[in-house]
């Protein structure tokens, strides 16, 4: 395998860098040159969230020179769970601060340029360019093809990690040597197929493993040691502890990396994934109550009926008084449950599942029924702040 930097001759340890990376020094894999190698890496991270945390931290201490970050999200409570790179005492900051205080303190000797911007099609390129290996630790379609169009264009290894609930992937796609992403999954799902954490959750460790296996294929690219995960898939499961090896095949049809590519600039990743433009189909529009419309109708004791489309484990965190459970995958055979004469409001966490509800059952007939708009989160927000947020 070929190293994807080349072996400085003006760089050179200090004494101090010695004994820091001592543990390294003596491993003849690493060696004096192999850490010469690390020190003149340039490595840009995606993303200062729960991927990129642990690879982040593990790339500092292990002696990257210099390490770019691209974020622009502020710490929220939500985060600590699993973003070990921040603190309590971080929450409101931007990522990119917190992250640059921390790494700083694990190694001083790391160059961090902070790229606090949300990447697009726009900057993608001039960003990446000044970089040998990009490692992609976002959340979302757009951004996942973005990376790995870019990293083709530029000739760039995408050090890939995705994550959700008890089950990660890892990879490595370098379109010289192996496929790349768009060959392993040419086509994004549909909007709203795949949910995101903050709707399915994530195992606040489950990161920390896909995270580390990240920075370790890119410090062995980087040393030109071992066998990366160029063509191979990295499933895992955390319930099973299982690892599973899927073997990819580049696609010669790929239309990035195949023989005849008909991408050859970035494109509007948005569109492409169905988020907006003139493919996307915006959902039914549904009749809404807002959080202190519905507290009025409380107060004025209104009969109505509040049904609550989320699932057990979440009603279990937090509920507003006096709804009833009925799980959106539920609804439809439990709608017999529901007098269509009766008014009706429906609430979810956000307003996104029970706008769902909302339309279906407005299909199957029911005309008094509103959507909360915001959810339960915004009835915290707006109406009884003692509710928990999640």
């Amino acid at each position: 395998m070929a190293t994807i930097t080349a072996l400085p001759t003006a760089v050179q340890l200090s004494k101090d860098e010695i004994l820091r990376y001592s543990r390294h020094l003596i491993m003849p894999e690493v060696g004096m040159e192999g850490q010469l190698k690390l020190k003149q890496a340039k490595v840009l991270c995606i993303g200062a969230g729960g991927l990129g945390a642990p690879l982040i931290l593990y790339l500092a201490a292990a002696g990257v020179g210099k390490l770019g970050i691209v974020d622009f999200d502020a710490v929220d409570f939500t985060n600590l769970q699993r973003q070990v790179i921040h603190g309590t005492s971080d929450v409101g900051r931007p990522k990119i601060d917190s992250a640059r205080d921390t790494i700083h303190d694990i190694n001083p000797n790391v160059e961090v340029v902070a790229h606090e911007t949300r990447l697009t099609s726009d900057n993608a390129l001039d960003i990446f360019r000044d970089y040998d290996i990009v490692a992609d630790g976002t959340d979302n379609f757009p951004t996942r093809y973005l990376v790995n169009d870019a990293c083709v264009l530029l000739g760039k290894p995408n050090v890939y990690g995705s994550i959700f609930r008890f089950e990660g992937q890892a990879s490595v796609f370098y379109a010289k040597e192996g496929p790349c992403y768009r060959c392993l999954y040419p086509e994004p799902p549909p909007p709203g197929l795949v949910p995101s954490c903050a709707e399915g959750g994530v195992l606040g460790v489950l990161p920390g493993i896909v995270g580390s296996i990240q920075a370790l294929e890119t410090i062995k690219l980087i040393l030109g040691k071992g066998e990366p995960l160029i063509g191979r898939l990295l499933l895992f499961d955390a319930l099973a502890m299982k690892f599973r090896e899927l073997k990819l095949r580049k696609n010669p049809d790929c239309p990035v990396c195949g023989a005849n590519p008909t991408v050859t600039q970035l494109i509007d990743y948005e569109q492409f994934c169905g988020i907006r433009g003139e493919e996307y189909v915006e959902p039914a529009r549904v009749p809404e109550i807002t959080p202190i419309e519905l507290k009025k109708m409380m107060e004025q004791r209104k009969p109505f009926v509040l049904i609550d489309v989320r699932e057990p484990h979440e009603y279990d965190i937090c509920r507003i008084p006096g709804s009833h459970l009925i799980p959106l995958g539920e609804v439809p055979r439990r709608m017999h449950e529901l007098n269509s004469a009766d008014e009706i409001v429906v609430h979810c966490r956000s307003g996104a599942r029970s706008a769902k509800a909302v339309e279906f059952l407005m299909k199957s007939g029911f005309r008094k029924i509103r959507n909360l708009k915001g959810g339960i989160l915004a009835w915290s927000d707006q109406v009884d702040p003692s509710v928990p947020k999640y």
